[in-house]
């Protein structure tokens, strides 16, 4: 494209200033045969009329015109001086008189005019250029014709040196004007070469690559939108890259839960299968494949959980805070007995608004993972406080705590931080992925705090209800 706008614009410019160049050297030629003709003309008028008044004079006197040719045109004789004037005058077809002998002209560039009238012509004999200027005198001297020849050479070389020196001199400015261009389609076409290398490296990855900038035209302008839009580009990709990365380590992790149950369920039917049990052993082999199998089912309902929560719409309703904390406690009361931990519930607001269900899963899954973290007679506290006009549960344990690169996972399907607690309190590693989609759908946020020794802290904050 810089080619071709490079050429096209050459070649206009090259024939716009050629075709001036013509006219401007066109024009003054014309002026310049024209001034030389209208000298010519004027300078003939003036002899011809000079002359037919000194005839008068002489044949007034009664002296002979013929005899007197020489001293009556002996006055014009200046024109000469130059040599550039010729004069020639002829009676009839006759050479009478002649100013200047080393002149020899084609016969018929001195016949007069037919009809009488002064004529004017431009012509070339051999280097020289002319303007012969031709015409009969006035009656009663009819009979005689004025020749009057001027070498207009000088004017004509001059033209030729001032057209030669204009079309050098356009030569040059063509040049200059070329490079210029050149120069200046550089500079514009710089960006977009730039453009063109940065949209390749992003293409083949290097999604940092950024344009430069500088100044405030509307190339910097350009550059500042490729760049957001790289930028742009850059973070969709780093997300697309991440999604890609949870889900493989999802996939990972799942075929990895899964490895474990179906590995315990297969070795003891293969093993009640082979071997010669006793009663008590074969209904110990069923009890852990029931085992297992229960923890297939759970992890199966889990799974189908969180993938409703990211789709289904839930029902917003006003949820009575203490009924609900009730239902907590209620439903973990086995579990807080079984460890003699003591939990508290201090409630300074009445009503959540969101789905029941959920916010009593959410309750569950999140108090049930402190009482997990509580060794016996451990301590949680669960506060429903207003802070900073948005309602906010606090649930607070003194459990073992946890390093902040596991707070940064935590959420993560499938993740633990101690698989071996966990798969013996019978976890997925799913529990705390639901509670984060239960969260989102209620348009809260979900934080937490954890000290190693000291207990963690899970915040709620709802900003919608």
């Amino acid at each position: 494209m810089k080619h071709r706008t490079f050429l096209t614009t050459l070649v206009l410019f090259l024939l716009s200033f050629n075709l001036g160049i013509f006219i401007i050297c066109v024009t003054t030629f014309k002026d310049t045969v024209h001034r030389a003709e209208e000298r010519s003309l004027r300078e003939h008028y003036f002899i011809t009329s000079a002359l037919t008044k000194d005839f008068h004079a002489v044949e007034s006197r009664g002296i002979d015109i013929k005899s007197s040719l020489d001293s009556l045109l002996q006055p014009y004789r200046y024109l000469s001086g130059d040599k550039k004037v010729y004069l020639a005058l002829y009676k009839g077809h006759q050479l009478v008189y002649s100013n200047r002998q080393e002149i020899v002209l084609q016969s018929r560039f001195m016949e007069p005019p037919e009809d009488g009238n002064r004529l004017a012509s431009i012509q070339k004999s051999d280097d020289s250029t002319y303007v012969i200027v031709s015409g009969k005198l006035p009656a009663p001297y009819e009979v005689y014709t004025m020749v009057y020849l001027y070498d207009a050479s000088d004017a004509i070389t001059a033209w030729e040196q001032m057209k030669n020196m204009l079309f050098f001199a356009g030569l040059i400015l063509s040049g200059l004007h070329a490079s210029g261009l050149l120069f200046i389609l550089n500079r514009i076409f710089k960006p977009l070469l730039q453009i063109s290398q940065t949209s390749r490296k992003i293409a083949a990855g290097a999604y940092e690559t950024r344009l430069p900038v500088s100044g405030h035209d509307e190339l910097s302008e350009m550059a500042q939108s490729f760049n957001h839009m790289a930028e742009e580009i850059q973070r969709q990709m780093t997300e697309l890259i991440t999604a890609a990365e949870k889900k493989q380590q999802f996939i990972d992790n799942f075929a990895h839960e899964l490895r474990t149950p179906l590995t315990a369920i297969y070795g003891y039917a293969e093993y009640m299968q082979k071997a010669a049990l006793t009663e008590d052993d074969r209904l110990s082999a069923i009890s852990y494949i029931m085992s297992e199998s229960r923890r297939l089912q759970i992890m199966a309902n889990q799974l189908l959980e969180l993938a409703n929560l990211k789709n289904d719409q839930i029902a917003w309703e006003a949820q009575n805070v203490s009924a609900l904390f009730q239902s907590v406690k209620q439903t973990l009361h086995n579990k807080l007995t079984e460890k003699e931990i003591q939990m508290e519930f201090l409630c300074e607001m009445d009503v959540l608004w969101g789905d029941a269900c959920l916010l009593e899963s959410l309750f569950i899954n999140l108090i049930d993972n402190a009482i997990k973290a509580c060794g016996t007679g451990g301590h949680i506290i669960v506060r429903a406080v207003v802070e900073a006009g948005k309602k906010t549960v606090y649930i607070q344990d003194n459990g073992k705590g946890m390093t902040s690169e596991v707070l940064r996972h935590i959420t993560e399907p499938f993740y633990r931080a101690e698989n071996s607690r966990n798969r013996r309190d019978g976890g997925t590693g799913l529990g705390l992925a639901i509670c984060k989609q239960i969260v989102l759908r209620h348009g809260a946020e979900l934080e937490f705090t954890s000290q190693l020794g000291e207990g963690t802290t899970a915040k709620i904050i709802f900003t919608t209800s």
